[in-house]
């Protein structure tokens, strides 16, 4: 195998000599699906950083070290017998079918809407049927809650995002943007009042402060905008310009601290103005 060509199998065979218990790799053969997991987040973001930056080349291998981390755990659960490669792409294969019933099946859906209807009721399937087994050896089979199974890992912008759209495919949701603003203002009119309160609570104004971003991330919801995806950008337009800023003091002769803010916000609307020409 080690001079054949490249191929899924050839990666799978280089996995199990990595795992092998006496040829092996120290370090690999220490791994478990616990101790890997914090690598698999950082080649996702790996994956995204190299789209975002349009960098076809870095993502080429980013998304070969993304399909290693699918290698590794199908490795572990087939020495476990729990899964391997081969039932895993089975899962993915009947699931991909199964919920694109007007690709593979008879079905007609007429627009987007009714493809993403019939897509949010194939996983609501899906989950009450994991439900159900998680449930098996209870009495308590009613009570499958629709949030159960969203990743605690997530991101909290993303989590955010994901416990509205499940409570928006059974009407849980306001009908309009306005009424979606209304509640913006309402969450901030509450952190103004505890921060305006005679003693500051801390625990009070931290719970407003989260209910305020919860009610901005329906926003972007209700837009059609992720919000990770929105706040990364954001992040992304001020470091650049705040890089120009720095570069500004720099060229002042003068540190940050013998600035103060009018000339810190002078320079930063220059890098706006020089933006705006640039584009």
């Amino acid at each position: 195998m080690l001079n054949d060509e490249p191929s899924i199998e050839k990666l799978r065979w280089i996995m199990s000599q990595l795992r092998d218990p006496i040829t092996g790799c120290p370090w690999d053969l220490k791994q478990d699906f616990a101790s890997i997991t914090s690598h698999t987040i950082e080649e996702a973001y790996e994956v995204v950083d190299a789209i975002e930056q349009g960098d076809f080349v870095e993502l080429e291998k980013e998304l070969g070290d993304l399909l290693f981390q699918v290698i590794f755990y199908s490795q572990l659960g087939q020495e476990q017998q729990y899964f391997d490669f081969d039932s895993v792409i089975t899962a993915i294969c009947e699931k991909l079918i199964r919920r694109h019933p007007h690709v593979f099946a008879q079905a007609n859906f007429h627009s987007d809407a009714e493809i993403k209807a019939n897509w949010e009721n194939e996983k609501i399937l899906e989950r009450q049927q994991k439900s159900q087994r998680e449930m098996a050896n209870t009495t308590d089979k009613q009570n499958l809650s629709l949030l159960a199974d969203i990743p605690k890992n997530l991101p909290a912008l993303s989590q955010a995002a994901k416990i509205q759209k499940r409570c928006a495919h059974v009407g849980f949701d306001w009908h309009n943007i306005n009424d979606v603003f209304a509640k913006i203002e309402e969450e901030v009119q509450e952190v103004k009042d505890e921060l305006e309160a005679k003693s500051l609570n801390k625990k009070a104004l931290a719970e407003e402060l989260g209910d305020l971003m919860f009610a901005v991330v329906n926003l972007c919801r209700h837009a059609k905008e992720d919000p990770e995806t929105l706040l990364r950008q954001a992040n992304k337009k001020f470091t650049k310009r705040f890089h120009g800023v720095e570069a500004q003091v720099h060229q002042s002769g003068k540190s940050f601290t013998e600035h103060d803010l009018a000339e810190l916000e002078n320079y930063w609307q220059q890098v706006k103005n020089q933006e705006r020409k640039a584009s």
